[in-house]
């Protein structure tokens, strides 16, 4: 495994902490998980879909939870205790999961929807007013020169 020094960058840089810890957590985390399979889709300029794999899963099986830039799906299969199913052969797996996904700053979850052993996740980009880039206007020649504070100035005597 690779081992990546970034104390270079903590001391040339500020306000990136976050940035650099989600490099340490990554860089030092175990194997990330491949169950159950999911794709992250680009649908618009501000919208993504996260559609995840979870064949014979219930909506009732999973729980989506967003807290703190950070979205996580959980998924418990409980057996029917009114028909208890023997197995010749399980080849569908359906084990107990949880996966995490590490959202960017102003990315929402805008809804959820389960259909044919998919389960699809809507996001969206949602940057405040506040944050967009504005165009400053250039003021130009004499005439538009920025008004002059006026008053008197007291003179040292």
């Amino acid at each position: 495994m690779r081992q990546f020094d970034l104390a270079p960058l903590y001391r040339s840089t500020v306000g990136f902490d976050r940035l650099f810890s989600a490099l340490d957590q990554y860089v030092a985390a175990d194997p990330a998980p491949t169950y159950p399979p999911y794709n992250i889709e680009r649908t618009g300029e501000n919208a993504y879909r996260i559609t995840v794999a979870v064949a014979g899963f219930t909506e009732a099986d999973l729980s989506i939870e967003v807290k703190e830039n950070a979205l996580t799906l959980k998924g418990e299969r409980t057996p029917d205790a009114n028909n208890p199913v023997t197995f010749l052969h399980q080849g569908i797996a359906a084990r107990a999961f949880e996966r995490r996904f590490q959202l960017a700053d102003y990315v929402q979850v805008t809804g959820a929807a389960l259909e044919n052993g998919l389960l699809h996740i809507d996001l969206v980009r949602e940057i405040p007013e506040a944050k967009k880039p504005r165009h400053i206007q250039i003021a130009t020649g004499r005439g538009s020169a920025a008004p002059a504070i006026e008053g008197k100035v007291k003179q040292a005597a």
